[in-house]
């Protein structure tokens, strides 16, 4: 059975089980997504890129995208270790995990 790109229980667990909260985390959640996405692809800085994937994971982390904080987390470790090739491959990895999320985090809004 797939993976959801949300772990509903883990989040159940974070909020207490308060549906309101858990479509609030999930709103920032995505909001952040977006902007560290960003930093992570456009920033010139390598170490504001280690850190937008840093907040990125915890993040994740903190509301159950596991397949978002492992791919930010590799991405982390791939710029930390200056390979290109890599890190571009770990960011296609990155975007397609937030975008599942995403979409996971629309339809769980949209159900509300």
């Amino acid at each position: 059975m797939p993976q959801s790109a949300i772990d509903l229980v883990h989040l159940a667990r974070q909020t207490g089980g308060d549906h309101e909260l858990e479509r609030e985390l999930l709103a920032l959640f995505a909001q952040q997504c977006v902007h560290h996405l960003r930093t992570i692809h456009q920033a010139e800085d390598s170490r504001a890129r280690m850190d937008a994937a840093h907040t990125l994971k915890g993040a994740a982390r903190a509301v159950g995208a596991w397949q978002v904080a492992e791919a930010a987390d590799a991405i982390e470790q791939r710029i930390a270790e200056a390979d290109a090739r890599r890190t571009e491959a770990a960011m296609d990895t990155l975007a397609l995990a937030a975008a599942e999320a995403r979409a996971v985090i629309g339809r769980f809004d949209s159900a509300a």
